[in-house]
């Protein structure tokens, strides 16, 4: 599952924007899972993703979590831009995204309506927590669940389309 190539057949690829605090742990995870798993099954996405919060996290160590790193790997997945640090969002990258889905509505949720009031309600929310509230052997699984499910949704939409 490591070619991470998107496939488009005879239309543009769309965009889903991972949003968590610092782009560092769960939207890293989530962008890099969707993205192998959009490409093997020839989903016309793309992910990426961006922190709402990086300035934050300054004691992060290095571009992307080791945990993230890890679970991908023993997924078959190897990120497209390991070394890239994570990146604060702008409303530019909220207006380019077909879908905005934020990691976790109760510690987004407030982020986005006094970062970028109007915006709060037009994300799409999920409920997975950061590492300080459970340990990545749970986070991550449940957000791989979470990202497969989003992934069987976007093919069925564009199926029907």
């Amino acid at each position: 599952m490591t070619d991470n190539t998107p496939i488009s057949p005879g239309g543009p690829v769309r965009l889903v924007l991972f949003l968590c605090t610092g782009n560092y742990y769960r939207s890293r995870f989530a962008e890099g899972f969707f993205n192998a798993l959009a490409a093997r099954v020839q989903l016309a996405w793309r992910a990426e993703s961006r922190g709402l919060a990086t300035e934050w996290l300054a004691s992060n160590i290095g571009p992307v979590s080791r945990q993230t790193k890890a679970e991908l790997a023993k997924r078959g997945v190897v990120l497209e831009h390991p070394d890239r640090y994570p990146q604060q969002v702008q409303e530019t990258d909220l207006a380019r995204a077909d879908l905005v889905i934020a990691l976790n509505e109760i510690e987004h949720r407030p982020m986005l309506s006094e970062r970028f009031p109007g915006w709060e309600d037009r994300v799409e929310y999920w409920h997975i927590v950061d590492l300080s509230e459970a340990p990545s052997s749970e986070i991550l699984p449940l957000l791989e669940q979470h990202v497969r499910g989003l992934v069987r949704r976007l093919g069925a939409a564009s199926s029907a389309a």
